[in-house]
């Protein structure tokens, strides 16, 4: 049986969203045992069986929209356009599942609280400061204080160490963004990046946010780690009307 990993979080009756852990599949040696994603070096009939899996297991209404992320902030609408080169989706259309692949980096799903509106977003340190949550949030139909935001597990601030040139990155933009960056070595942060993001959702008036505390680096167990392992499989998040 598959695990997954469900918000804890205040969203309407007909949203339904779930994080996938690396439990439960048959993939093997360091995509052990539910990975998602065929880009990684997974055998490709491995992967489908576990995406067979998912589709069963968890009831979906329909196959979920893989994307294809690029670790930037183009934002698609599902129903509306054919590319899946995105690290956003949105939709409005009940039974179509939104999804995001993730290693590390922050699964961020979005509704409404009307329950008629989705996003899913894919967001990394670069995601981030390039403005990938602005892409989705400029998307969406709804008024951003209408929206409710779930930031799923990923790398925590102790496991994140990051560079001078990351720290800048972000002191470039007009947030405040020193207290998101403790120093640990000289020219080297730790970078709170769950706090970032909430930060990015709070300026743009989507202020109830809830935050997994899970960190995908630390627990072996439960996660695959981009930073932990480089090569590794991937945990899906996501979102659907019901």
């Amino acid at each position: 049986m598959i695990k997954t990993i469900r918000p804890d979080w205040k969203a309407p009756r007909r949203i339904r969203a779930c994080c996938t852990t690396r439990a439960g599949g048959v993939s093997l040696g360091v995509f052990e045992s539910f990975n998602l994603a065929q880009h990684v070096g997974d055998r490709s009939e491995l992967v489908e069986q576990n995406r067979l899996s998912l589709r069963r297991q968890l009831g979906l209404p329909s196959e979920p929209e893989w994307i294809n992320q690029t670790h930037g902030t183009h934002t698609v609408i599902l129903e509306q356009e054919s590319t899946r080169d995105a690290d956003a989706a949105i939709t409005r259309e009940p039974g179509r599942v939104a999804v995001v692949m993730t290693a590390d980096c922050l699964p961020i799903l979005l509704c409404n609280r009307q329950g008629s509106e989705v996003a899913a977003i894919h967001a990394g340190w670069r995601g981030l400061q390039a403005g990938v949550i602005q892409s989705a949030l400029a998307s969406m139909k709804s008024a951003n204080q209408e929206l409710i935001a779930w930031i799923g597990p990923g790398i925590s601030q102790p496991s994140f160490e990051v560079g001078e040139e990351v720290r800048e990155a972000f002191s470039g933009s007009m947030l405040d963004t020193k207290a998101f960056f403790d120093e640990n070595r000289k020219g080297h942060w730790l970078c709170d990046l769950p706090g970032l993001a909430e930060l990015i959702l709070n300026t743009h008036s989507v202020v109830e946010v809830y935050r997994d505390l899970h960190c995908s680096y630390r627990d072996v167990e439960l996660f695959y780690s981009y930073r932990r392992e480089a090569t590794t499989g991937r945990m899906a998040s996501m979102i659907w009307i019901n």
